[in-house]
């Protein structure tokens, strides 16, 4: 039975106490009356025995206490999840903002979601192209896997994720069946329309469930905004039988919206201001991702986070580590240059890429040309800085052929703009042709059956 109450007792900021509550439990949806007949939703974040302190989804500007009351729903948050929820765009709580119909749920689902039970995860094992060669060709994506993208303010992030939206498919009989679930959390409306238009200008949005949360909407959806996106994709990938990828950026937004409610609590802070729970809330988030023993689909996410300062310290990338199997890191000073995606390279990471590579899966030589482009490009660049200090004159002729390396890998394989769609097999052949640049002699990490068949004949 709902019980209305009209014993609103104090506000403060998005939060509200309401006392002599009964059967009230944490994370409740709950509704407050005003006067005039409107509505505002709120919910429950803490319940000390009949009194629960519940935070706004909207302002709190105009609410009489007096005059205002409040019931209690008996379920948390939820997300009406439907087959038709691919093509549309969502606020950051669900609704649809498109000008098109509310969806005809076929179920209303908690956003928290279920923990997956770890003996029921399936190892992530297949290839996910992104059509951008340092990811497909040195950092490869894996069906299943957490790969953060780390960024700096100003660093073109919110491009590079509209890209890999828009270019990511699976290769093979599952093409047919995969869909991106996008989340924007406390991004600008320029950049809120950036996505939609550019979703629908390259069709991608037929594919698409997309949830936007504006900087000016409240902390509390901020927060919420991530797990619809996760509920979304749970449904289509464990009860549709897809492989979705989730998107979620920027995470830096939702963590500081997490430090503000902490902060309007009046909880002990930790490290930097930011809540002592950080890394189990993100957590919670990143490890809804993968894939379930018994079932077709699978869930893989790319969170993308600024890092304040273009700190790796800071507790927002640090934690996200450790959580996460590896990071692509854009680099400043590859953006300088004018290379995009500045996606700097040697720091850039996938724990799970060799599981994603090899024969059935990307191409026989994929391993081999991937540690040998990793490596030259490492001694090209350590032989740029040699030459800064002490001179072209004191490297060798091979030392010279490696810095010129470093230079054309960065032009033409790590650089490639915002709307070229490069194939793994284009990648890969790619890399043979920097390759070649080099003696053949050098190439010791690859085996000498792939070194005859794939590397460029040199004429002459």
């Amino acid at each position: 039975m709902i019980r209305e109450y009209r014993t609103i007792q104090e506000i403060n900021g998005p939060l509200m106490v309401v006392r002599k509550v009964q059967d009230v439990t944490y994370d409740e949806l709950a509704e407050i009356e005003l006067p005039d007949g409107t509505t505002r939703r709120c919910k429950v974040l803490e319940v000390n025995g009949d009194n629960a302190v519940v935070q706004l989804f909207e302002a709190s500007a105009g609410i009489n206490l007096k005059d205002s009351k409040i019931r209690f729903l008996g379920h948390p948050l939820e997300l009406a999840v439907s087959g038709d929820m691919l093509g549309r765009v969502f606020n950051g709580m669900g609704r649809p903002i498109d000008g098109g119909p509310e969806i005809l749920a076929e179920e209303h689902r908690d956003i928290n979601g279920l923990p997956m039970n770890p003996a029921a995860r399936d190892y992530p094992n297949e290839f996910i192209q992104t059509g951008i060669s340092t990811i497909d060709g040195l950092n490869t994506l894996v069906r299943g896997q957490k790969l953060p993208i780390f960024s700096g303010s100003g660093l073109p992030h919110a491009a590079l994720a509209a890209q890999i939206a828009r270019q990511a498919k699976v290769l093979g009989d599952d093409a047919a069946n995969f869909a991106v679930v996008f989340a924007a959390i406390g991004i600008t409306f320029e950049e809120s329309d950036f996505f939609v238009q550019e979703f629908r200008r390259t069709g991608a949005i037929d594919r698409t469930v997309l949830f936007t949360n504006l900087a000016n909407d409240p902390a509390v959806e901020r927060i919420a905004t991530p797990r619809m996106a996760l509920t979304a994709a749970e449904y289509l990938a464990f009860e549709k039988g897809m492989h979705v990828l989730v998107i979620l950026t920027d995470i830096t937004n939702y963590a500081e919206a997490l430090r503000e409610v902490s902060a309007a609590k009046k909880e002990v802070p930790g490290r930097r201001g930011y809540p002592g729970y950080l890394y189990t809330d993100l957590a919670t988030m990143y490890e809804r991702a993968g894939r379930q023993l018994g079932k077709p689909g699978s869930i893989t996410m790319i969170p993308i986070l600024t890092m304040p300062e273009d700190d790796k310290t800071h507790p927002i990338p640090d934690l996200t580590g450790y959580i996460t199997e590896g990071q692509i890191i854009l680099s400043r000073e590859l953006y300088r240059k004018g290379i995009n995606p500045p996606v700097d390279v040697l720091p850039s990471l996938s724990r799970l890429k060799d599981k994603g590579v090899g024969p059935g899966k990307t191409r026989e030589d994929h391993a081999g040309t991937m540690n040998q482009l990793f490596a030259a490009y490492s001694t090209g660049k350590e032989n740029k800085e040699l030459m800064s200090i002490l001179g072209e004159a004191a490297l060798s002729p091979t030392d010279l052929q490696y810095a010129k390396f470093a230079d054309e890998f960065e032009k033409r394989y790590v650089s490639q703009g915002s709307d070229e769609n490069r194939s793994i097999i284009e990648t890969l052949d790619l890399g043979w042709e920097l390759l070649s640049l080099l003696p053949k002699a050098e190439l010791k990490r690859i085996k000498p059956e792939y070194i005859e068949k794939y590397l460029p004949k040199k004429e002459g």
